[in-house]
């Protein structure tokens, strides 16, 4: 079956992120001795992940995280074909369309305004951003299988990112208040869970796609 080349391009660069991110520095890997928080310029790294020391900063990240979530669950209901992954994208639109409710809630009670598009504290995150941008853009023009397959991929390397972000702001973040605790709580109990079953369900293509292969039994360990 043939499908249009910039979708399974996409596919396959976004499934070889994940795997990469599957066997070397994914947040939910075992920690080790050498796994210490730096913080430089105002934004603190963990275990290869970063996350900003101010409050309203990661508040500004953790909302256009929901947003971009809301927007390609949107895309999942328009160009994909598969139930289940129809079904995905509503599940996702839902969640974090709650989880940014309680996000903007919190930030109106501090009287903070949050940005709808952040700007780039390092060279670093401005890439990472550019990335997602582009990423969002190619699933606005592919549909289908090849949809099916860059949208999950993109749903485990985003997870993947937005979890590094979450360990590393509870561990940058000592003293937050306990709301933004709570939510940070939340976001760690839920984000993995969506992670798994992204990364499941890119596995059940397998075939169709031709860039199959993740699925359980190629996951990694579990955070203990």
């Amino acid at each position: 079956m043939k499908h249009p080349l910039p979708g399974l391009v996409l596919a396959a660069s976004l499934f070889t992120q994940s795997a990469s991110f599957a066997q070397s520095g994914m947040p939910d890997a075992p920690p080790s001795p050498q796994d210490t928080v730096s913080v430089q310029k105002g934004m603190a790294t963990y275990r290869g992940y970063t996350a900003p020391t101010d409050e309203k900063a990661l508040l500004d990240r953790l909302h256009l995280a929901n947003q971009n979530e809301i927007k390609a669950g949107q895309l999942a209901q328009q160009r994909s074909q598969n139930p289940d992954v129809k079904a995905f994208g509503a599940i996702m639109m839902k969640a974090h369309t709650a989880l940014d409710q309680k996000l903007t809630s919190y930030a109106r009670s501090k009287g903070l305004k949050l940005a709808e598009t952040p700007k780039p504290m390092n060279d670093a995150e401005e890439a990472a951003m550019a990335k997602n941008k582009a990423t969002m853009e190619q699933l606005q023009v592919i549909r289908g299988a090849p949809f099916d397959s860059a949208y999950l991929a993109s749903q485990v390397t985003g997870h993947d990112a937005v979890l590094g972000m979450v360990h590393t702001a509870q561990k940058a973040l000592p003293k937050a208040s306990p709301e933004l605790a709570a939510m940070l709580d939340d976001l760690d109990k839920q984000v993995p869970a969506h992670r798994h079953q992204a990364w499941s369900m890119l596995g059940k293509l397998g075939d169709e796609t031709g860039v199959g292969g993740s699925g359980p039994g190629h996951e990694p360990p579990p955070k203990p």
